[in-house]
């Protein structure tokens, strides 16, 4: 396993520094506007912008890559990213503070991009698994440890965006001192949106649903800890023992889902995210054990639900689609994960803090009726279904090129759709198909290895 991962440490570590930023960036502005008496609204408005400058990236970067090169692009992104963040410390305009969260989202997304290209093209054929593992423990742990520093360094003062802003420096160095040569470029497959609507409707309704909710919880989860009364060393264990659960779920959760259906595992997680958020969906005041405990199962849960649905999507498409697939659902989940941070923060505004657990109750339950095993036709099923599960991120925390290392995914259909494409921005608008998951028929580096020829 060391002889694997050793030749992608320096992009391991870039990633590590880059989500360590992001993840205190995120609760920091989350604790600095609560301090400061601003409405929800805003915050929720500010995690709603990263993420749609995610979107955007993803649509852009591809571009960005193809006129300068990866590194230039890399170096770039990174530099305009840690602008942005020390912008927050200059200007106190809250409009402005949207303006530069879209900004830090974009840029990202193309840092994400020159990432996955570069893991791609150092992996061979049989270690894409094994890779795309390592990429996603040093997502999660960029995440909790940006939580951490909060515990170490409570003050909210601009030391933590000077911190943020070092992070994103220094995940630029190992990609910036590589003597490799640049990966073959990679375009993103265009999507088909209105095929897949028709062919997975209830994988993208959770796919969605998992946006909505995930997205609301980086983005308000620290202000709602907050107003519960919990000090900043409080607040970051408390984010940092949520995201962790999200992690520590996945391998039980691959174990369940190569094993039992999936679209009932679909809706019995999210009917037990309705009895883990009711709790802290009705009380005003939360003992801090039960607060503690009670958000760490809702996060054991609601990060189950985008790997689930991913999973049971690949089971219901062709191979030479899955790339698109996997554009498909990561635009569907960061159109989710912009709505969310919006509407939770109003309901946080009007009915008080605790509405952030009662909007997950709300969406789960929407879940629970929407997804229905017995409506599932398997039409259209692969033959080789169920398709082994594999853990991943689900937060944007990648970018739709991220289809070349899903071992689910045919090394040549990645070479095919993705470095080949003539055309990347033309969008395929396939003749439709019944539909297969069920009757409905809405949405709801230094040391880099040599290049493989």
């Amino acid at each position: 396993m060391r002889q694997i991962w050793k030749p992608f440490r320096a992009l391991y570590f870039a990633s590590l520094m880059m989500l360590i930023g992001s993840g205190l960036l995120s609760t920091y502005l989350a604790l600095r506007l609560a301090a400061d008496n601003v409405d929800s609204l805003w915050v929720g408005a500010l995690m709603a912008a990263n993420y749609f400058g995610l979107v955007l990236g993803g649509k852009i970067g591809h571009r960005l890559i193809a006129r300068v090169g990866h590194i230039r692009a890399y170096s770039a992104c990174a530099g305009i990213v840690g602008a942005a963040v020390l912008g927050h410390g200059l200007v106190d305009w809250l409009p402005a503070w949207i303006v530069l969260r879209m900004i830090v989202g974009l840029g990202m997304m193309c840092q994400y991009m020159v990432i996955e290209s570069w893991l791609n093209e150092q992996a061979d054929a049989k270690q894409r698994g094994v890779v795309f593992s390592g990429y996603m423990i040093a997502s999660y742990l960029g995440l909790v440890l940006g939580q951490l520093i909060l515990v170490m360094h409570p003050a909210l003062g601009l030391e933590l965006l000077m911190l943020v802003a070092l992070c994103f420096a220094l995940c630029l160095v190992p990609v910036a001192l590589t003597r490799r040569i640049h990966p073959a470029p990679l375009h993103p497959a265009p999507m088909e949106p209105r095929f897949f609507i028709k062919r997975v409707p209830q994988s993208l309704t959770t796919v969605l649903g998992s946006g909505l909710i995930v997205g609301s919880f980086y983005g308000l989860a620290p202000l709602y800890a907050s107003q519960q009364g919990l000090s900043t060393e409080q607040v970051g264990l408390f984010m940092g023992s949520c995201i962790f659960a999200g992690l520590l779920v996945q391998w039980p959760l691959g174990w369940l889902s190569d094993r039992y259906d999936r679209a009932l595992l679909i809706r019995c997680f999210a009917l037990a995210l309705v009895v883990c958020a009711l709790p802290l969906a009705i009380l005003s005041k939360v003992p801090l054990e039960v607060l503690f405990v009670a958000g760490f199962c809702c996060s054991l849960v609601q990060f189950c639900l985008y790997p689930l649905a991913v999973a049971f999507s690949n089971d219901h498409v062709e191979g030479d689609r899955r790339v698109s697939l996997t554009a498909m659902l990561l635009v569907t989940y960061g159109v989710g994960a912009s709505i969310g941070p919006l509407v939770a923060g109003v309901l946080m505004k009007l009915f008080g803090s605790q509405m952030l657990y009662g909007f997950f109750a709300l969406f789960a339950l929407v879940l629970v009726w929407r997804i229905r095993p017995k409506a599932v036709t398997n039409l259209h099923q692969v033959d080789d279904a169920p398709l082994h599960h594999v853990a991943m991120p689900d937060n944007m925390t990648s970018s739709p090129l991220v289809a070349c290392l899903d071992p689910r995914v045919d090394e040549q259909v990645v070479q095919e759709q993705m470095q080949m494409s003539p055309d990347p921005d033309v969008e395929a608008e396939p003749e439709l198909e019944p539909v297969t998951e069920g009757a409905d028929d809405q949405p709801p580096p230094s040391d880099f290895t040599q290049a493989r020829p």
